[in-house]
């Protein structure tokens, strides 16, 4: 009855009818993909575009101009090789985490005020400052390489063989905190090959109407 009700809750939040089904679904991700499976904070969610064909985007996402600085527009390239990605590769990310491939961590790198907006399904928050040695102690930014990223250390110096590939994202275009934690990361040494960058962020997240959650409140 739980597994129902939850079901019913979920498909209500994402514009659908409780009865849905794949063949109910006419708004897919792609043409084989109905949408993706995840666990959010120890709980199945299921990511899907929204169903209602006049659902428009978020407020908060919806603004075109924001000061600069600090909202500029990034570059469509992080330095170093570090690979740009979009929606269909995030979620592929997001299934295979889902799957247990332990050596993948998405990582929203928003504050609170921006995560009360909702954020993607699967991820974990990780705010910018926490890896910046002007805001974070050494043993802090230690502890979160060891602890959360899998980093081994040798002697004075970090091993990242078995690092994790973090897949980062903040607000969109415009919003540098994902691209700050990318830069600290490398500065830090971490292999640019185990660095993804959704780029668009939140807002291209919005703009196609998949499925976001606020902490301890139901997916929408």
């Amino acid at each position: 009855m739980k597994h129902t009700l939850a079901a019913a809750l979920l498909l209500a939040a994402a514009g659908l009818p409780a009865t849905a089904s794949a063949q109910d679904i006419a708004v897919k991700i792609t043409p084989q993909l109905d949408g993706v499976d995840v666990v959010h904070d120890g709980r199945p969610l299921r990511i899907q575009r929204n169903q209602d064909q006049d659902n428009t985007i978020h407020p908060a996402f919806a603004k075109t101009s924001r000061r600069c600085p600090p909202f500029c527009v990034q570059p469509a390239r992080m330095p170093d090789g570090v690979a740009t990605i979009g929606e269909i590769e995030m979620l592929d990310y997001l299934q295979r985490a889902a799957a247990g491939d332990r050596s993948i961590l998405v990582i929203d790198s928003r504050g609170p005020d921006w995560l009360e907006r909702g954020t993607i399904p699967g991820s974990v928050n990780l705010h910018y400052k926490q890896l910046s040695r002007k805001a974070a102690s050494e043993s802090d930014i230690a502890k979160i390489l060891i602890d959360r990223f899998d980093v081994e250390r040798s002697d004075e110096l970090w091993d990242f063989r078995f690092a994790k590939t973090l897949v980062l994202f903040c607000n969109g275009p415009w919003c540098g905190q994902s691209p700050t934690n990318i830069k600290a990361l490398l500065r830090l040494g971490y292999p640019p090959s185990k660095l993804k960058w959704y780029r668009g962020g939140m807002q291209s997240w919005e703009a196609v109407g998949l499925t976001t959650v606020v902490p301890n409140e139901e997916a929408r």
